[in-house]
């Protein structure tokens, strides 16, 4: 049976555990505050709180209900706009009122849960941090000004009314009811997601229906998952979790990206990630899709997969109690085909600690910057001694049936002396690596310009003195 507290109700319900979330809120509960929209993750219409118990404390996340299996519910705290109601609207309610940042308000429920959710889990209150919170809401109406007036205000409001933000979770939930902004339920939670964890058992299943994250497994076959009992990853022990061993980042397959992006240990070796896993979709994308995932979906533009074929990673399978390694840049074989048996899982990815001298780019070309796949993506991670590229490794996605480690320009860079003749031989290398084909995202000739425009970035990332004096002398008729 499935357990779990809906705002401030018990549920228990023996549907399967496939059936999406949303459908439970809006026909099974009548909770119709949460809006149906895309169906595809895409405009936050459906968003909705989760809290889960870490340590002691609750910790939320906001999600996309409409791709959230009814299942991973278990033992966790849901809360819909409905949850979030006082005697009367809150200071962020009345401020979307009266600095316009609401007009049909089919999409303002989403955009409610999201803001609550950013206050709720951040501890520095920042206007730009707020808006990337709620880049996965999509409103056709304001234009977002009155939006962003409201968050601001919020802000400021918050900043200067509560005690502290950077306490426990406790006080800081504490001070948020204090000031009348979430219901004084919320603190009842821990407790009773406690005493339901104590009563109730872990779900388990033998269905060989598994889902890790479902971001896109939804999308594409959610007619067969909801009305049957699936095998959700994301519960079990030994796929989560990032640690390091010896020389190496071990991160389990179902961690998701936000839980990548939020790493301290991840943190200080690769500080860059955080700002390349903005690009991962919304926040409420990020909060579930996991990164094994990102790999076993085979897309030749999945964004994690591109960072870590340059990172050479590998990928640790598990089947029961068989166990092997294989190499990322040797996992995909052809478009949607792995080096994977059908019962064979991912347990977890690993990849070598860099030097500290590392250099590391990724770049990614789409309609939407924030929200969207991309057109071509492309990572770049190097070590340099003595100007001279002692290891390189350059990959390509969207460009190709698989996702690309550009095995010839890599190695044609290896221990040369960067400059611009090597910088358009090892282009022009690339160019001949790879296989576009025309489509809704572009042309292949469209394509192969992205990819040369993206090596292009990275050089000039790193070497802006080397790409700018190019160019100068190409305009004053030098070269």
């Amino acid at each position: 049976m499935i357990t779990f507290i809906l705002n401030n109700e018990l549920i228990k319900t023996n549907l399967p555990s496939g059936a999406v979330l949303l459908d439970f809120i809006r026909k099974d509960q009548r909770l119709t505050g949460t809006k149906e929209g895309c169906r595809e993750g895409d405009c936050g219409a459906c968003t909705v709180l989760i809290g889960e118990l870490v340590d002691n404390e609750v910790k939320y996340r906001t999600i996309n209900s409409c791709l959230f299996p009814l299942g991973d519910a278990h033992l966790k705290h849901i809360v819909t706009i409905e949850g979030l109601n006082l005697e009367k609207p809150n200071y962020l309610q009345e401020k979307f009122v009266e600095l316009g940042g609401t007009q049909c308000g089919f999409c303002t429920p989403g955009f409610i849960v999201s803001t609550i959710g950013y206050f709720l889990t951040q501890k520095n209150y920042k206007l730009e941090d707020a808006v990337q919170f709620i880049a996965g809401n999509i409103c056709r109406c304001t234009g977002y000004a009155g939006i962003k007036r409201a968050l601001n205000s919020t802000i400021e409001y918050l900043s200067s009314s509560i005690k502290s933000k950077n306490g426990t979770e406790k006080n800081k939930l504490e001070e948020l009811i204090r000031v009348k902004f979430i219901p004084e339920y919320f603190i009842s939670i821990p407790k009773r997601l406690r005493e339901l964890q104590q009563e109730e058992k872990t779900i388990l299943s033998d269905s060989k229906i598994l889902v890790s994250g479902g971001t896109d497994l939804y999308v594409q076959k959610w007619e067969e998952l909801v009305e049957k009992n699936v095998n959700l990853i994301s519960t079990k022990n030994e796929f989560k979790g990032i640690k390091k061993i010896g020389e190496e980042i071990i991160v389990g397959g179902s961690t998701t990206i936000s839980e990548l992006e939020e790493s301290d240990l991840i943190h200080s070796i690769l500080p860059e990630l955080r700002d390349f896993l903005k690009l991962f979709g919304s926040k409420q994308i990020r909060n579930r899709a996991t990164v094994a995932g990102n790999i076993v979906n085979a897309s030749p533009i999945g964004d994690i997969v591109n960072i870590l074929l340059a990172l050479d990673a590998s990928i640790h399978l598990t089947n029961g109690d068989k166990k092997r390694t294989v190499k990322l840049r040797k996992f995909f074989l052809d478009y949607k085909k792995l080096d994977k048996s059908e019962n064979e899982l991912i347990q977890s990815i690993s990849f070598k600690i860099p030097e500290k001298n590392y250099l590391l780019n990724f770049e990614k070309i789409s309609r939407r910057t924030y929200l969207d796949i991309a057109s071509v993506n492309s990572t770049f991670f190097a070590l340099m001694e003595n100007d001279y590229f002692k290891t390189i490794s350059i990959t390509a996605g969207g460009v190709a049936p698989i996702p690309l480690y550009l095995k010839n320009a890599s190695s044609y860079l290896t221990n040369k002396k960067i400059n611009i003749d090597i910088i358009e031989m090892a282009i022009e290398i690339a160019l001949n690596e790879i296989s576009p084909i025309s489509d809704a995202r572009g042309s292949k000739e469209y394509k192969s310009l992205l990819l040369r425009q993206l090596i292009l970035a990275h050089f000039e990332k790193f070497f802006p003195h080397i790409i700018t004096k190019e160019f100068v002398l190409r305009e004053e008729g030098l070269l």
